[in-house]
């Protein structure tokens, strides 16, 4: 009579128990896995190209420099501005 009850409800418990730890093994690692899809894509997005950081910072410290040949910056002001434009 023991073993009927062994068989017939704690052995189909169990493997509910283990249905349900597995189930949450696998939905933990497949949110672990949108999450990082979600972040490579957040960082593909905020990502700018390195040419372009460079062309528009020559392409101001080309506008600064012509400012100083002008006579509009003097050469304090432009090192100022060029040393912020460079800290950046």
């Amino acid at each position: 009579m023991e073993k009927i009850i062994f068989f017939g409800l704690v052995i189909p418990i169990m493997a509910y128990v283990l249905y349900l730890g597995g189930m949450a093994i696998m939905n933990g690692f497949n949110a672990k896995e949108a999450n990082r899809a979600e972040k490579e894509e957040v960082k593909e997005e905020t990502k700018t190209p390195i040419s372009d950081d460079n062309s528009s910072l020559s392409d101001e410290l080309e506008k600064l420099n012509s400012l100083r040949e002008s006579g509009v910056l003097t050469q304090e002001e432009f090192e100022k501005a060029k040393n912020k434009l460079l800290n950046t």
